[in-house]
This record gives C-alpha cells, structure tokens and sequence, in this order.
C-alpha cells in the first residue's frame, strides 16, 4: 500500500474537478484524465507482465473470498513501485489522496490497486466495493488501458443509484478516462467485453483502527 505524502497543489485542474464532483454527485468520470504520458507507461507494464503474475479475482474478503465465475471473472495483478510505471502511478495517486484530504477533509491513509484483465466475454456483475460500517475502503478509482475503443467493444462500466437502482452512467473504457466514486454508496458492474480489455481499479482506504471498524 502507498502512504500519503505532502506534495504540491495540482496544476491542472484535475484533482478541483473531482473534488467537486466528489462533492456535488459522490461520482465523476473524466474521459481521458489520466496523464498520457503515464498511462502510455502502465499499458506498456501491463502488456510485458508474464501470464503467471496475474490471478483469477476472487469475491469476498479475507475467509470469505473464494472464486466465483459466475459473478467475475476477470484476472488481477497487484501494482507496486518496483517499476518505473508503478511507481510513477502510485505517486501521482498519493497526490490525489493528499489533494483530496486537503480539500474534503476524507482521512484518506493508503492505497491499494491493481492491474485488470478481462479476455472476450468477462464480466464483473453488479456489486458493491465496500459495505456500510464493514470496511474502510473510501473511494473507488478505475481508468482503462484500451486505444481505439469503441461502443461495439462493449465491456462498459455502469454505475447505479444508491437507493433506486436506476442506471446513473454507463462508462466506455476508453485510454486514459478515470472514474472515482465514494465506495460504500454506488453499486456497479462490468458488461461483458467484446474483446481483451485492460484497466486498473483502485481504493484508498482510511485507518480501520481509527474509524471504529472491526
């Protein structure tokens, strides 16, 4: 996990934008907010990393998890800052979680994420990152690794209503676009894809010893 430190106001807008949405919607999705430069490293990562660093996802957490087919069936791959990509990825997100802080006061303490892949006909069924009271996942984080996407390709993200299931977005996992929602309110799920489909999904997290979580 990467912990939080200091680091200059963002320039570019992006980190006020989400707070914002943040805020006024509990969700954003900002198409291509990623800096380029950055996700150009993470696909070229993800693209050189052997077929044995990735592990079918499971569902459930800690004795619970088991694997489930019929609910997901992506494969995942931890990121850490062994690489110049990981590395540069986990920074820029320390910043966002200090910007954050800053700004809406969250007491964001990590961050955790990993590589996603899904082959032709994956899904992720509807599901909920983090329930009431049982978790400290915070925020939710997803952008996509995927040039030339297009709606044929299927393999949208769809993000519901909290309370009348009713269907809020629908994202296309185009290159670069970032999605970030607050965890433990926005149900949601990966339609099946077309084809091979890459991307990296993300938590910050806050101290469970602090919060009152067991």
């Amino acid at each position: 996990m990467a912990e939080i430190q200091a680091t200059e106001p963002d320039e570019s807008g992006i980190f006020e934008k989400i707070a914002q949405e943040l805020v006024e919607h509990g969700y954003c999705v900002l198409p291509h907010a990623l800096p380029k430069d950055m996700t150009l490293q993470l696909q070229s990562l993800i693209a050189q990393l052997p077929e044995e660093n990735f592990h079918k996802a499971g569902v459930g957490r800690n004795g619970d998890l088991k694997n489930d087919m019929s609910i997901r069936r992506d494969q995942i791959s931890w990121i850490n800052n062994e690489t110049e990509a990981g590395a540069s990825w986990l920074d820029w997100t320390n910043q966002l979680m200090a910007y954050l802080n800053r700004r809406l006061f969250l007491g964001l303490s990590s961050f955790e994420s990993h590589f996603a892949h899904y082959g032709k006909g994956d899904f992720y069924k509807k599901h909920l990152d983090a329930f009431k009271g049982s978790a400290n996942r915070t925020l939710s984080l997803v952008t996509y690794l995927n040039k030339d996407w297009q709606p044929i390709d299927g393999g949208e993200l769809i993000i519901y209503h909290p309370e009348t299931d009713k269907q809020l977005t629908k994202v296309l996992p185009e290159f670069g676009t970032l999605v970030i929602f607050l965890s433990e309110e926005f149900p949601h799920e990966v339609l099946p894809a077309k084809k091979e489909r890459l991307s990296i999904a993300g938590w910050f997290r806050i101290n469970s010893s602090q919060s009152g979580y067991v």
